[in-house]
């Protein structure tokens, strides 16, 4: 049967959370895997909003859920950094998320110099708790396998393991004997904070 992907075991994780009506965001919209799993899973009572800085990850998302009859009412694609995130969000909608995906690295097909970077990544991951609300959770697919990706993956890892025990779970799901710095997840639960 083998192990599931990191990208789906970021889903599965997330699926175990999200109930239709919640509200999610996809903080790397990309090409709209995750959007779209957001979007299927929240419902048509659910919100989902998708941070991307590239237009074309947009355009790519929307034309991707044009296809997709399960879309909720309340999708918002915005054309922001993912560490804008609370600043964007609605203010009623801020400790009320019931997850936040990233999938790190560049936009597939797109210019693979437009990356995401830890100074942009790490606030965006402190936003995306201050947002959760209890029980809540963050899913981040790291990509060390590209220029760059190694020091955010490094430093994903680093922030991760800093989270205060009684305020955080967090987990990480890697293949160890794949070659080539395969992707991998840091999934983080919020508690009763």
């Amino acid at each position: 049967m083998g192990f599931v992907s990191v990208l789906s075991f970021a889903h599965r994780c997330v699926s175990e959370r999200l109930r239709p009506g919640d509200t999610a965001v996809d903080a790397t919209a990309g090409t709209g895997a995750d959007t779209a799993f957001l979007c299927k899973t929240v419902g048509a009572k659910g919100a989902v909003y998708a941070f991307d800085i590239q237009q074309a990850a947009l355009d790519r998302v929307a034309e991707r859920l044009e296809k997709q009859p399960d879309v909720p009412r309340q999708l918002h694609l915005l054309l922001r950094s993912h560490a804008d995130m609370r600043e964007a969000l609605p203010r009623e909608v801020c400790g009320r998320v019931s997850a936040v995906m990233f999938n790190l690295g560049y936009l597939p097909g797109g210019d693979p110099d437009i990356i995401t970077r830890p100074d942009s990544t790490i606030p965006a991951f402190n936003a995306a708790l201050s947002i959760l609300k209890p029980g809540g959770l963050l899913t981040a697919v790291l990509y060390p396998g590209h220029p760059g990706g190694s020091e955010e993956a490094l430093l994903a890892e680093q922030w991760a393991e800093a989270l205060p025990e009684a305020d955080y779970q967090a987990i990480v799901y890697r293949f160890a004997n794949r070659s080539h710095r395969p992707p991998y997840v840091i999934a983080v639960e919020k508690r009763n904070v």
